[in-house]
């Protein structure tokens, strides 16, 4: 992977109600650039999912791991079949009640998919966010963010603009400002490409919801 100099842009922040500023962060990533903004959760930084040089940047700047996979948010549930292969019933039906949300669902990926996101895998991490404007950036980009916590790798997630500025100041070129974002739980991960499925990461949605709403035994 190549290295990225410590000091490669000016960095804007704005805030996520200023005019033209969603047309900006998708002009940003068409370009391949990096954009951070709020999520349901703490603050994003994302990439456009198909652009592998602009997921090798997001690595980079991270001081990410490579064999770290990067999960994918989606503008919709019909976003689904722009990454997944082999969707299976239940995921429609999970997705249905439980997006958007805190619910990560593990599919088989199509070949789009960069293997920089699945760290060479052959699965892909996806979800919708309850965060209404990152849905519209999703939409308006046309494709899915391959986004992660807009933080240096193993720091503490960030949950301020000023945060993401203190990381990233002079990296990145747009830090879209939401004001503090909720923290908490970050979300299950439950994969469905194993019998019985199998949750990688408790989160918000628990064993007993997942069973209630997909009828899904586990082990």
């Amino acid at each position: 992977m190549p290295e990225y100099p410590m000091q490669t842009t000016r960095t804007s922040c704005l805030n996520v109600e200023v005019p033209g500023v969603i047309e900006r962060a998708v002009d940003l990533l068409h370009r391949g650039g990096l954009v951070c903004f709020p999520t349901d959760t703490v603050y994003g930084i994302g990439a456009h999912a198909f652009q592998p040089q602009a997921i090798e940047r997001l690595f980079a700047i991270k001081r990410r791991p490579v064999h770290l996979p990067i999960p994918l948010l989606l503008a919709d549930v019909a976003s689904l079949e722009v990454v997944c292969a082999d969707i299976p019933p239940i995921a429609w039906q999970l997705a249905a009640s439980f997006w958007p949300g805190g619910l990560s669902l593990v599919l088989r990926r199509l070949p789009q998919v960069p293997d920089l996101v699945t760290a060479g895998g052959a699965t892909v991490a996806v979800r919708v966010p309850d965060h209404a404007w990152v849905r519209q950036l999703c939409g308006r980009l046309g494709a899915p963010l391959a986004a992660t916590s807009a933080n240096l790798h193993g720091q503490p997630p960030p949950v301020t603009a000023g945060d993401v500025a203190d990381a990233f100041e002079g990296q990145v070129p747009l830090i879209v400002d939401g004001g503090v974002c909720r923290g908490g739980v970050a979300s299950t991960v439950l994969d469905l490409t194993v019998t019985p499925p199998a949750i990688l990461r408790p989160g918000p949605i628990g064993v007993q919801q997942l069973m209630e709403i997909g009828g899904l035994e586990f082990d």
